[in-house]
């Protein structure tokens, strides 16, 4: 696995893990907890050295899973976790990143993780009621005080961004980014290339979408996230198969699965993009990693690169709430 370098130097393997759905959302959580440390630890053997988690996946759980799995091998890895929502009796209940909120959850968060530092401290989602000024100015006390190594953005609009690397500078963006999630293209991205920011997309495969394994008419069961999302819904999966069907085309062609060409588009897009799929399996640690090695041509770029616009994608990324969180 070859490294990228994100920003302020902070150098990671070029495809991450997400941690998220170890602990929640994606149908019922697994039941073994040794396997999914055996999972992490697997990860990293293999290469991969950038381990996503926050605060308020469980809540809490799924950072103390992490920590648990790292304990042995914590300086092989970069490990990126969030703060930013107001969490009580087990749940989120909106946005808070006053200065004292921050200060916190990263005592919260070191202590779970069972780490000195934080390697990357991410805003999980802008609050609108803190100057963004300073939120990034409570991260550059922790950085100065050794509690925090990196600072960074989720799901934050470009101007944010600005405002936030002028008050202290900004390692790295967490936002949604796919073939079907086209969102960072227009101010974003250009934003972050021109400050030197780098872009950790989630949800690179579409929550699962373009590894093939959801079907038209799949019904999502309780704590399931894609069930409240509406480009999941049974309609909008029948109409969206037009796109998994022509990235599927591409990768039969290649000898590799939609996954690795999905993932392989997102790293060719710039090089300073790390995308971190999540999964539970040994055998999708194998699958994302191969597609470091799908070499696509600037044809198959071009045509992947123009796949929305001609076909079309029928849902939003999220629900009404969720929409009306991100770029802000």
């Amino acid at each position: 696995m070859h490294a990228r370098t994100l920003g302020q130097g902070l150098e990671v393997s070029a495809i991450g893990l997400g941690a998220m759905g170890m602990s929640q959302s994606y149908g019922p959580n697994p039941g073994d907890r040794d396997d999914m440390i055996g999972v992490l630890r697997y990860a990293v053997e293999q290469g991969i050295t950038f381990i996503d988690t926050a605060e308020v996946y469980g809540p809490y759980v799924n950072e103390e899973l992490v920590g648990e799995a790292i304990a042995p091998i914590r300086d092989q890895v970069v490990v990126a976790t969030k703060f930013g929502f107001d969490i009580h009796d087990g749940a989120s209940q909106g946005t808070d990143s006053r200065p004292e909120q921050i200060r916190r959850a990263a005592e919260g968060s070191l202590q779970r993780l069972g780490v000195e530092h934080l390697d990357l401290f991410y805003q999980h989602r802008v609050d609108p009621d803190v100057p963004i000024e300073d939120v990034a100015g409570t991260v550059g006390e922790l950085v100065a005080e050794g509690k925090v190594a990196h600072f960074g953005l989720s799901e934050a609009g470009a101007s944010t961004i600005r405002r936030a690397h002028a008050a202290y500078p900004v390692t790295a963006l967490q936002s949604e980014y796919s073939l079907w999630t086209r969102d960072p293209e227009a101010e974003v991205l250009p934003t972050l290339i021109e400050l030197g920011i780098g872009l950790v997309p989630f949800g690179p495969l579409g929550k699962g979408f373009f590894t093939g394994n959801v079907k038209a008419g799949q019904q999502f069961g309780e704590g399931e996230i894609r069930g409240t999302i509406p480009r999941f819904q049974a309609e909008s999966l029948a109409a969206n198969q037009a796109l998994l069907d022509h990235v599927t085309a591409i990768a039969e062609a290649r000898g590799a699965s939609s996954a690795q060409v999905a993932l392989a588009w997102l790293l060719a897009q710039h090089s300073s993009i790390v995308p971190i799929p999540g999964t539970r399996r040994r055998e999708r640690i194998d699958e994302n990693m191969g597609s470091t090695a799908v070499a696509l041509s600037a044809d198959e770029i071009a045509e992947l690169d123009a796949l929305v616009e001609q076909i079309g994608v029928v849902g939003d990324r999220y629900n009404e709430a969720g929409m009306k969180a991100v770029g802000l």
